[in-house]
Formats: C-alpha cells, sequence, structure tokens
C-alpha cells in the first residue's frame, strides 16, 4: 500500500534513538521530509546520515528540549521554515524512570517523567496546533504505553502520566476534528533495542545489560502471547500507518497496542 507520506512535512520528537530513530528512517524511507527534535545532536545527526544517504526523503535536525515550550515552538517554526507547512507531529521523545515501588522514588524523579513525557506531548501539540488549523489538515500522533492501560509496577508516575496522553489525545482529537486534524496514540509494549547502533549517549537504554539480564528478557518474552519482544520497527509501522492520510484518514481519537498482546483492551 502507498501510505501517500512522499513529499510530507513530519516533525518527530526524540528521533535519535530506538524507536525514533526507526520512525525517522522509516519516513523517510517513504520519501518524506523529517524534521527531528532531539536533545543529542550527535546521534540524531546520524540517524539523519543514514536516512539521507538512503532517500528518497530528506532529514534535518534541531537541537530540543521538548520539555520547554520555547523550544517546540522553535522546532515547529523550523519544520514549517524549512518545507511550508507541518503535515505530522509525531511526538516521541520520553524518559521512564529506573523501576521502583512509587515509595522508593523521589519527587524529582516524578517531575522529570510529567515534564519530558507528558509536557513535551504538551508543548509540541500546542506549538503545532495554530499550523495545522491553518491548513485545515493535520495528523498528531504520540507514543504512549501499555503501562498506560493496566499498570506496570515499579512504574507508578511513568504510567500514569502515558495514562493522561491518552485521554489527551482524545480530547484534542474531539476539538480539533473539525479542522481536519486527526489525533491517535501507540501504546508499545516492551521494546529492546536490538544494537547500539539504535541509541544514543542520553538513552537509559544504554545501561540495559545493568537493567535486564538474558534471562530476564528471555522469561518477558515467554510471557507474551505472542512469545517474542517487541522491536522499534514495530512500533514505527504502527506510527507510519496512523500518519498517513491514504490508510488512516478516517481513524481519530484512538489508543492502539503495539505489545505482543501484552494488553488486550476491548
Amino acid at each position: 500500500m502507498d501510505l501517500g507520506l512522499a513529499g510530507k512535512s513530519v516533525i518527530v520528537t526524540g528521533g535519535g534513538s530506538h524507536i525514533g530513530r526507526a520512525i525517522v528512517l522509516g519516513l523517510a524511507a517513504e520519501g518524506a521530509h523529517v524534521t527531528v527534535g532531539d536533545i543529542d545532536p550527535e546521534q540524531a545527526g546520524k540517524v539523519a546520515e543514514t536516512a539521507n544517504s538512503a532517500g528518497p526523503g530528506d532529514v534535518q535536525v534541531v537541537l530540543t528540549d521538548v520539555s520547554r515550550l520555547d523550544q517546540a515552538e522553535n522546532l515547529v517554526r523550523s519544520a514549517r521554515d524549512a518545507q511550508g507547512r507541518v503535515d505530522v507531529l509525531i511526538n516521541n521523545a520520553g524518559w521512564w524512570d529506573p523501576p521502583a515501588f512509587f515509595t522508593q522514588t523521589d519527587p524529582e524523579v516524578w517531575q522529570k517523567v510529567i515534564q519530558v513525557n507528558y509536557g513535551g506531548v504538551l508543548n509540541c501539540t500546542r506549538a503545532v496546533l495554530e499550523t495545522m488549523i491553518e491548513q485545515n489538515k493535520g495528523a498528531i500522533v504520540s507514543l504512549s504505553s501499555d503501562a498506560s492501560r493496566q499498570g506496570e509496577p515499579r512504574q507508578a508516575v511513568y504510567s500514569g502520566v502515558k495514562a493522561a496522553i491518552n485521554g489527551f489525545m482524545k480530547t484534542i482529537a474531539k476539538e480539533n476534528g473539525r479542522f481536519g486534524i486527526r489525533c491517535n496514540a501507540i501504546c508499545p509494549g516492551f521494546t529492546v533495542p536490538q544494537s547500539g547502533d539504535e541509541i544514543g549517549s542520553t538513552s537509559l537504554w544504554v545501561n540495559k545489560d545493568e537493567l535486564y539480564s538474558e534471562d530476564q528478557l528471555a522469561k518477558i518474552a515467554h510471557n507474551m502471547p505472542l512469545r517474542k519482544l517487541g522491536k522499534a520497527r514495530d512500533v514505527a509501522n504502527a506510527v507510519l500507518f496512523l500518519s498517513s492520510d491514504e490508510a488512516a484518514g478516517h481513524i481519530t481519537g484512538q489508543v492502539l497496542s503495539v505489545s505482543g498482546g501484552y494488553s488486550m483492551v476491548g
């Protein structure tokens, strides 16, 4: 199926590592013009170089801390200056705290989880909506988590923040559907990088071996209905689908799990 993404102007936050990287490479392969907002310009630059060398799309990088509204606005302005419009915003940037019971966490960690994961979605969505309303068209896809759908022990604040994203996207979808703007959320499950090339120095997955042993990963996979862990490309495929007016033009306000069946919400 032709997704119709060739020539589209797409913003991807956190596009330098892991799922964001797979999204950027997938969009570029479809011929989209991608503006990556990331706090790690070196890693994002490597992704842009890989994407641009493969074509047919093109990728530019803008240093962006999504927890700051002024930087989110600069990101949108950069995409609009380069391409004249913004067709799709993908709110992918996120941060999760090392697993711990809520009583063992402290407010400084809560605030970082809230500001990056939820504040980033608020800031970037607010920054792009005026442009999309003027265009009378657009699509916003926000990365949530299956932790939002059923809770996740030892990730209490993260689970709550991701649930907030789901509700926010549904509301924005209802408010802006009359302007031709579609808004959806995707909930990845346990998704593990396959190689060091997929992650930058600011990613928590840099310490993957300290977080999860191979035995633990095997047990997690065994407990999934599909008996396997997710890959970044699995999530990216769903993001590209919901970004496409050709494939998903009548879909808005939805929350889609891409988790190997970890949650099955009816």
